[in-house]
């Protein structure tokens, strides 16, 4: 649902980089989950774009919230609504089997990053402990097939190109 990326002032407020559609929806689904294994209660003060200033209960000045910086929040799957139409939750994609249009078996999908150009798809490849990226858009990917446990993509030539041999002198051949 998002990450504690800071702190806003001196009562404990704390920034939260939302990976929700809406920023401030990080807190509409109740408690969350914390990577350390705690609950955690979040009340959303303000939105700044995808940054939202929150408040944490239990969590009353700035070195409290300093030291939950970096903390990852989440919630349980059940909890959140159905998708519809081409929209899908990055953790019922994660796993799934990739294949190519031409039926050969590419991989795994094993994350999802956004580095602010869309989604992007990593997939470990099969056999292999190489990944490759692929961009999550309609060009790339050509059907996901959830209850076929499956991601067919169009063939991409050099996703999981061997590196070149180093030569004597330290260079690619």
């Amino acid at each position: 649902m998002g990450v504690i990326v800071g702190v806003k002032g001196l009562r404990g407020e704390v920034r939260v980089k939302s990976f929700t559609e809406a920023p401030e929806d990080v807190a509409a689904y109740g408690p969350l989950k914390a990577s350390d294994g705690r609950t955690i209660t979040l009340s959303v003060v303000n939105v700044l774009e995808d940054v939202v200033i929150a408040t944490i209960d239990g969590v009353d000045d700035r070195a409290a919230a300093e030291a939950l910086k970096g903390l990852e929040l989440f919630v349980d799957r059940a909890v959140l609504p159905e998708t519809e139409g081409d929209t899908y939750y990055h953790a019922d994609l994660i796993g799934l089997a990739v294949e190519s249009t031409e039926g050969e078996k590419v991989g795994k999908v094993s994350a999802f990053y956004n580095f602010g150009a869309g989604d992007v798809m990593e997939v470990t490849a099969e056999g292999r402990s190489d990944t490759g990226f692929l961009p999550f858009t309609a060009d790339v990917i050509v059907k996901v097939d959830i209850p076929g446990g499956r991601v067919v993509i169009t063939p991409s030539p050099g996703l999981f190109e061997d590196a070149k041999p180093e030569d004597e002198t330290g260079n690619g051949a």
